[in-house]
């Protein structure tokens, strides 16, 4: 009977783990520390993993591994040139959070942009019942339609991001990271003109050395005073530091972000302690993770296990 080890399952919340019994005996953990990840696989055939690192060091003493499961889309906690050299496959799961990270961007971007929190103060305040007016003019905020929004990394998420801007009527123009990216649908420009000119810039790319740091204090600057910064990609790709600095120096309007350059966000996180809070609104890296997201990331990952024993080759990603 093969043995499965599942080392950080409480990254997918409550999907149905018991499913994996149809494999063989599973060992579940909510979460695996640096130092127990060695005797946690050593005799693990299939190993499930979302953020625990697994690599030479840790590998070397698992002499039954035959499948490493990503339990997300990013896989470069794997040692992928290991799993190579050793035979081992390796499989990911992808697009299962194309929708939901695209309703999330929106989500971000319109409790801002329509600064719905001052409102929902103002009105549980009891401000509102003691104004005297229908409405309240103080705070101001304006339509998409005629906006122009630049998308950075025009893959799956971007172009249904993409699409659902142009419903509001707004206008989009994309950068491709790799440079290889072309898309007839939209308008490609360069980095200097998506960020000189859009009004919405929403982050949608991988993170690699051509993205990490892209979106620093440089950058910032050339960007609308009034523009609006949206990272639900990867949080090293913008410069934290450098964006608390440009939202308090107010030289953009405002940024919403699920991600961060560490995860969880440190304490001494500069964006904890920026003076304009008003300008900024954060989630916990959760624009992937909607119950139904989740779900289907499972499901294919419980079908990538089958198509292995199958001898089929689905998403991997060690050929």
């Amino acid at each position: 009977m093969r043995n499965i080890v599942v080392l950080d399952g409480k990254t997918l919340g409550n999907v149905d783990y018991i499913k994996l019994n149809e494999f063989g005996q599973v060992a579940y953990y909510d979460k695996t520390e640096k130092d127990d990840v060695e005797e946690r696989i050593k005799d693990a055939n299939i190993i499930l993993t979302n953020k625990v690192v697994l690599d030479r060091n840790n590998l070397k003493s698992a002499n039954n591994v035959e499948l490493i499961c990503e339990m997300a889309t990013g896989y470069n906690n794997i040692d992928i040139e290991y799993a190579k050299e050793n035979g081992i496959a390796v499989t990911n799961v992808a697009g299962y959070s194309t929708g939901t990270v695209a309703q999330h961007t929106f989500a971000l971007l319109l409790t801002l942009y329509d600064n719905i929190r001052y409102f929902d103060d103002f009105v549980k305040s009891g401000e509102y019942s003691k104004s005297g007016m229908f409405t309240n003019l103080e705070r101001t905020y304006n339509d998409l339609s005629g906006k122009v929004w630049g998308i950075i990394g025009l893959g799956n998420i971007g172009k249904k991001v993409a699409k659902i801007a142009q419903a509001f009527g707004a206008r989009v123009v994309y950068y491709s990271t790799s440079g290889k990216n072309s898309d007839s649908n939209f308008v490609r420009v360069e980095l200097e003109e998506l960020l000189k000119t859009c009004d919405v810039i929403s982050i949608h790319a991988p993170l690699n050395e051509k993205t990490k740091g892209l979106i620093n204090y440089k950058a910032l600057t050339m960007m609308k005073k009034d523009a609006i910064l949206i990272n639900v990609g990867r949080g090293p790709i913008v410069v934290d530091e450098d964006l608390a600095r440009a939202i308090d120096e107010e030289i953009i309007g405002g940024a919403a972000l699920d991600v961060f350059e560490a995860e969880p966000i440190p304490n001494n996180n500069p964006l904890l302690s920026i003076k304009n809070t008003e300008k900024l609104i954060m989630t916990p890296h959760i624009a992937w993770a909607s119950e139904e997201a989740r779900d289907r990331l499972f499901t294919d990952l419980l079908e990538n296990i089958r198509a292995y024993n199958r001898g089929e080759k689905r998403n991997r990603v060690d050929i």
